[in-house]
């Protein structure tokens, strides 16, 4: 089986269609076709069903992808094992992280690192934890940071930080100023939070909503849903709804005082931060270096 038909099939993938990744690859789409129907015979089986607008993944496809993204992510780090050993193991080290996350204390530490460490390349990519774990897998992020444990095979997870989650209301807010609120006085006021996702697992922010509302009998309350976490600030801000929101990612709004937090000890939660690698990567010393940062 040769590689770069491997690197073919994957590039179809991702780009969505033969013309796309004979573009990424720099080849003619008859040249990429044919590396597919090559690929094809030596699996025997079809991995794609050609239809007009691109190409879709049959069971064969679907099957032999997480295969195929794992022996790519294999020889890319044979490769930077081999560029250490040459000296030449400065290289880039990527971190894939839920942009819920970037918080002052994250950006200091890799503010820290790139002081620290200015001949390693530091990539960011944002994604939801779902992502994340996918980018790391596939080998197109180094490391990872999400919520909850992924129980996946191929991936390694440390719990590096409990996120604790708190209830925030406008400054102006009938209960912004009560000492200590009842579950009850939150009878009949909005939420806001992330929308619910078709096809993937639910956000923790939302999946740690719903459960403090039905633990405190409000299963019924009205929600708004906003795909993003200032936006939802922005909106509290205004008195549109309350929100339950990672205290780091409020602090400056509660320090200005546009936020304030709700003593409401019965919608208090937290939610496990992870950094993630796959088990059999090979990690470089900047790697390694991050991620002792990042657990520190």
């Amino acid at each position: 089986m040769e590689l770069d038909h491997v690197e073919a099939f994957v590039a179809i993938v991702r780009r969505g269609g033969f013309t796309r990744a004979a573009s990424t690859l720099h080849l003619s789409q008859p040249a990429i076709s044919r590396r597919v129907h090559l690929l094809e015979g030596e699996l025997g089986a079809p991995l794609f069903d050609r239809v007009r607008r691109g190409a879709i993944l049959t069971d064969a496809g679907r099957a032999f992808l997480p295969h195929a993204e794992a022996l790519l992510a294999s020889m890319r780090d044979g490769i930077d094992a081999v560029g250490a050993l040459r000296g030449a193991g400065r290289g880039a080290v990527t971190l894939a992280v839920v942009g819920t996350l970037a918080s002052t204390t994250l950006t200091e530490r890799l503010r820290r690192f790139r002081e620290a460490h200015p001949t390693i390349e530091l990539g960011l990519r944002t994604a939801l934890s779902t992502e994340v774990s996918d980018l790391v897998r596939r080998g197109d992020a180094t490391l990872g940071l999400r919520y909850d444990i992924d129980p996946h095979p191929d991936l390694v997870a440390t719990k590096i930080h409990d996120e604790p989650m708190i209830p925030v209301c406008a400054a102006h807010h009938r209960l912004a100023r009560v000492r200590r609120v009842a579950p009850t006085a939150l009878a009949g006021e909005r939420w806001i939070t992330f929308p619910p996702r078709p096809g993937t697992t639910q956000e923790p922010y939302a999946s740690a909503l719903e459960q403090r509302l039905a633990a405190c009998g409000m299963s019924a309350a009205e929600i708004i849903a906003i795909d993003s976490l200032t936006a939802q600030k922005r909106m509290v801000e205004a008195g549109f709804g309350l929100a339950l929101l990672p205290e780091s990612s409020v602090d400056e709004e509660l320090r200005a005082g546009t936020l304030r937090a709700l003593r409401v000890p019965a919608m208090r939660v937290t939610i496990p931060v992870v950094l993630i690698h796959r088990r059999r990567a090979y990690l470089s010393g900047g790697a390694r270096t991050l991620m002792a940062m990042l657990t520190a």
